[in-house]
């Protein structure tokens, strides 16, 4: 391979996962409603497990990036809402079940930026060239980790 191409993407946070928080977050508050410590306790508990999981849900939703693009050259380019184009660095990644990557950048001077791409928000075609070019060494940078392991190879 001589040089891997751009790869450019729109982005949109994820369902999914506001999804499984509101799913973890119910279960969690049935946890403590089962459990046997007093009931001030629990209402406070409950309330404290609420208020974490609706501001959590609403940081998610409130994602300001509109698009990506990764250049061939190996930098990061993101697109934020209401600005033009700033450069990014890939601070680490992640390949979770071979269908979900998730990217966390850092853009100076607008701090981080986490991108989850899974089915319901990106292309597979999009995400599977995601994957082979984060399994290939040179692309991740010395400073992105990811699940790479070198003994057992790429999670392509």
């Amino acid at each position: 391979m001589t040089s891997a191409p751009a790869i450019g993407f729109e982005y949109r946070p994820s369902r999914w996962l506001g999804r499984l928080l509101c799913a973890v977050s119910v279960l969690a508050v049935l946890s403590v409603w089962l459990s046997g410590v007093p009931w001030a306790v629990k209402l406070l508990l409950v309330t404290v497990l609420v208020a974490a999981a609706w501001r959590t849900i609403a940081r998610l939703a409130d994602s300001r990036v509109t698009a990506a693009g990764w250049g061939r050259d190996g930098g990061w380019s993101l697109r934020i809402e209401g600005s033009e184009d700033v450069a990014a660095t890939l601070q680490a990644f992640r390949v979770v079940g071979g269908t979900v990557v998730w990217l966390r950048l850092s853009v100076p001077g607008h701090g981080g930026a986490s991108l989850l791409l899974a089915p319901d928000n990106s292309d597979a075609d999009i995400r599977r060239r995601l994957r082979m070019r984060l399994a290939l060494p040179a692309s991740a940078g010395s400073l992105a980790t990811g699940t790479l392991s070198e003994r057992r190879g790429p999670t392509v």
